[in-house]
């Protein structure tokens, strides 16, 4: 078959979402879908028309029709099968079959499109297959953008702490009677100097706001409440500046774990000429009264070979896992040798694997409703008292094999009240005024720290501190699915090889 076009459109043969899969004007491709309308004979059902020129495939959905716009010499049956392929990908994306709806979402459609159609062949995908497809969102870029969090807020502490040093060195100078120490610039003097580092050190104390409150405190009064200070170029100004100085970001020691713990994503990894990125991301609904809602977890094994002498290899996978998962290898891996031996290699071994390119060679799925799996549980705990709630929450880690890094619990707050008064806390908190938000941040939940609570007071109605939302990131994959040796098709020789785990959420909500 040849695909010219999939399109959206209304009974009055208006393009809502129009994918053209050859070259093809707009104006032409607005004149077809104008003429489909026309051509449709009332009274018959039909599930196509033809003109002279082109064949018109389509399937009416309430107030719209999905068309598929094809070349008359294509097969009529392979037609009528991509057209209901199409037909359900559309709810997949979209809660009502209505015009707003399809425009809203109108990229997803076109990324699902294409998809199901490539260079006006349909590609042998089902509907699983695109949703796994379009849902495979940049792992790297989250835990790019969860460093980068934390490097801005190493970046901030070490602000405050040499804004502190210069104001103690200041006021030691003032007292023993001595000029204040200069910046040292072109013609300028240690006084003006002097009073610069003050103006400069005051108006960095006074206008850095996001404060991180260490471990059990209890604020006395509106002066104690935490702020959040705008972020943005300010911080990235700071940051540039203390690199040009020598100042190494990273390796930055804030006295706590929450460096400890985020070096371990920071620091380079050394890729050998084999490498594999085992990558897993979870979806998790919880009541707040317990009960799982729905709990789903997506995992892959991803090759990169950079060394062309290296392709043609053998993976040995050793699993694990004893909750269930499914497992699907990909169409060209020997899925017999997978099976019976827990090899992934290609069905024709005479061939080698893709070189420079990131490949999925397996890939996994769990969906349960077992409580047992949850690997961290959070249970919050509103109480109505006098002047407001006491809210209790606490957390405990159900799998003890799992390390746990930089975690977020984000706790929704009554608006116009002020600060929360913190009581009892493992860890650290944040509190977001214009979001009006709680976060207890943990830099570590492992089986040493496996449970810790946090304790506040704060005006406002049970149902205001919900849903509850989590973040982690993890260097231990959930579901135990490892690569544990490679090695060559000729000979079965051991090849070096390195290997980078991570475990990300997708979502996480206590509703």
């Amino acid at each position: 078959m040849v695909l010219l076009a999939a399109a959206v459109c209304t009974k009055a043969g208006k393009a809502i979402v129009s994918r053209q899969f050859v070259e093809m004007t707009r104006t032409r491709i607005e004149g077809l879908l104008a003429a489909f309308p026309k051509l449709m004979n009332t009274g018959k059902q039909h599930t196509f028309v033809e003109t002279e020129s082109v064949r018109y495939v389509y399937q009416p959905m309430e107030k719209l029709y999905m068309v598929l716009i094809t070349t008359k010499n294509s097969n009529i049956l392979e037609d009528l099968e991509t057209l209901r392929l199409f037909s359900r990908v559309i709810p997949e994306y979209c809660r009502a079959l209505e015009e707003n709806e399809i425009s809203e979402h109108c990229f997803d459609l076109i990324f699902a499109f294409d998809e199901i159609v490539a260079l006006g062949y349909r590609e042998n995908v089902n509907l699983a297959q695109i949703r796994t497809f379009t849902e495979m969102d940049s792992h790297e870029e989250k835990v790019f953008r969860a460093v980068r969090e934390t490097q801005e807020r190493e970046a901030k502490a070490e602000m405050r702490r040499k804004a502190k040093e210069l104001q103690q060195a200041r006021r030691d100078a003032e007292r023993q009677g001595k000029k204040a120490p200069g910046f040292g610039g072109f013609g300028s003097s240690a006084v003006s100097g002097g009073s610069t580092a003050a103006m400069i050190t005051e108006t960095i104390i006074e206008t850095d706001k996001p404060k991180v409150a260490p471990a059990p405190a209890r604020p006395s009064g509106p002066s104690k409440a935490l702020k959040l200070g705008a972020k943005g170029k300010e911080v990235d100004n700071f940051v540039d500046k203390l690199k040009s100085e020598g100042e190494t970001i990273m390796s930055s020691n804030m006295g706590n774990r929450t460096s400890e713990a985020t070096k371990v994503h920071a620091l380079p990894i050394n890729m050998e000429s084999v490498h594999m990125k085992i990558e897993e991301k979870i979806t998790l609904t919880w009541g707040r009264d317990g009960g799982l809602q729905n709990m789903e977890l997506h995992g892959m094994i991803m090759l990169r070979i950079s060394d062309e002498k290296f392709g043609r290899i053998r993976l040995h996978v050793e699993n694990e896992d004893k909750k269930g998962v499914q497992l699907q290898t990909h169409p060209n891996v020997d899925k017999k040798l997978f099976t019976s031996e827990s090899l992934i290699g290609l069905k024709n071994p005479e061939k080698s694997f893709p070189v420079n390119s990131d490949v999925g060679v397996l890939k996994w799925r769990l969906q349960t409703t077992e409580e047992s799996f949850i690997p961290l549980t959070i249970n919050c705990w509103p109480s109505e008292s006098g002047n407001g709630c006491d809210v209790n929450i606490e957390y405990e880690l159900q799998e003890d094999n799992l390390e746990l890094n930089d975690v977020v619990i984000t706790i929704p707050l009554p608006s116009g009240v002020g600060a929360p008064v913190i009581g009892e806390i493992d860890g650290e908190y944040r509190h977001d005024s214009r979001r009006n938000t709680l976060e207890w941040c943990l830099p570590v939940i492992d089986a040493k720290n496996k449970s810790g609570s946090l304790e506040f007071s704060i005006p406002g109605q049970p149902n205001d501190f919900f849903p509850v939302q989590v973040s982690f990131i993890s260097k231990k994959n959930y579901c135990n699915i490892q690569v544990t040796k490679v090695t060559q098709v000729d000979g079965n020789s051991p090849v070096r090889f390195s290997t980078e785990t991570t475990f990300l959420v997708d979502k996480y909500e206590i509703l």
